[in-house]
């Protein structure tokens, strides 16, 4: 039978065992090194850690021991929300999303277009590849957001940084907000973003060695172009260009944060200078397209505030990713080859489909107006070849 001093004990080793379960906490962790072809490598840095269950980014070594990675000083500090509303562009955006590279792929696939799958106006063309992301991810949440329904998602996920909202509603070009809505809804939610026109061969789960851990893993990206040709400068504007129209990510990661915050800069800028009413679209590729975003893979992969660089040989550059057949993982980013996300191009070392490391389909003739492939890079001219 149980008395009035029974039941008083075990309710109190009941609350003990929920103090005790409570109070503990995973021990910080970090990334490890990888070594890219040249022998090169990169070690993610000690600060670079989930505390937690509050992601930081890292600080210099200049940085006073009294501030962490999200911009609060101490532990535990509230920032008052007149110090927020005047904090740095870089800082909103990290304390709104915080990384955790600890955490799972969310199990989300974006998409934009003009049309839903369920308009009659939605495209013939685009239906077996808008389908092949649902058939090869059962249990993920696939949408595809049409320009109205963005403006308000955008709305409700940067509400507490204005600065993003005025820079995407000032954007002057479709191609621009197409650009940059891939970047902000990866920084906010994580997950998959994939072209409309772009078929998914393998589901992402395949996407990964099984020697990569997934917690060790915040972002994934594919070679576009890798042009070993003398004259790649009169196609393309990088010797290594990343590609952009297919991106997995967690959320918070350090690169979408840097350029959300480099195109809503640089777009309020030019809205100040009055500059954007006459903006060219073969500017596209600078200013939102695939030539920034390989150049903030880049300053982040050399970046000293995310890696120890004291074993570094020096910086990373395109040459550690020509001709690579591989994946490659450098500190918490997995570069997949060309052949991933770029398959039967017929040049630049890329195989056909039905390679055992392509992924993705992307389909370039067909469905690009001339000034939307200049935008990703290739030229019509080329695309002949």
């Amino acid at each position: 039978m149980l008395t009035f001093k029974r039941a008083l004990m075990a309710a109190a080793v009941f609350l003990t065992m929920i103090f005790l379960v409570t109070r503990s906490h995973p021990s910080p962790g970090h990334t490890d090194d990888v070594s890219s072809s040249s022998g090169n490598s990169r070690v993610m840095a000690d600060d670079y850690t989930k505390t937690g269950n509050n992601p930081t980014t890292p600080v210099s070594t200049s940085s006073s021991a009294g501030q962490i990675g999200n911009g609060r000083k101490g532990k535990g500090a509230q920032q008052p929300l007149a110090d927020f509303a005047k904090a740095p562009l870089r800082e909103k955006l990290l304390y709104q999303f915080p990384y955790d590279v600890e955490s799972k792929f969310p199990a989300y696939i974006w998409q934009t277009w003009k049309y839903t799958p369920a308009s009659g106006d939605f495209g013939e063309n685009f239906r077996p590849a808008e389908a092949s992301w649902s058939e090869k991810h059962p249990g993920f949440i696939h949408e595809v957001i049409t320009d109205q329904v963005a403006v308000h998602l955008l709305r409700h996920l940067y509400a507490s940084v204005p600065e993003v909202l005025e820079a995407y509603n000032a954007l002057p070009m479709p191609v621009l907000k197409a650009d940059f809505f891939r970047y902000l809804i990866l920084l906010a939610r994580g997950g998959i973003y994939s072209d409309i026109d772009t078929h998914a061969l393998k589901p992402a789960t395949e996407w990964l060695p099984e020697s990569v851990p997934r917690e060790a893993i915040g972002l994934v990206i594919g070679i576009e172009a890798d042009p070993d040709r003398p004259d790649w400068a009169e196609w393309y504007s990088r010797r290594i260009q990343f590609c952009q129209w297919t991106i997995q990510s967690k959320p918070g990661h350090p690169v979408l944060r840097e350029i959300v915050a480099n195109i809503t800069l640089e777009t309020l800028k030019k809205k100040q200078a009055g500059t954007l009413k006459g903006f060219k679209d073969n500017k596209v590729i600078e200013f939102t397209g695939p030539a920034v975003w390989t150049d903030v893979i880049f300053d982040f992969l050399n970046d000293e505030r995310y890696f120890d660089m004291t074993t570094s040989k020096g910086n990373i550059t395109w040459k550690d990713f020509t001709g690579m057949t591989q994946a490659k993982k450098v500190g918490d980013v997995v570069v997949l080859p060309i052949t991933s996300f770029s398959p039967g191009v017929q040049q630049m070392g890329a195989e056909d489909y039905d390679h055992p490391m392509a992924f993705v389909k992307h389909e370039f003739e067909g469905t690009w107006k001339p000034e939307e492939l200049r935008h990703i890079g290739v030229t019509t001219e080329e695309q002949g070849k």
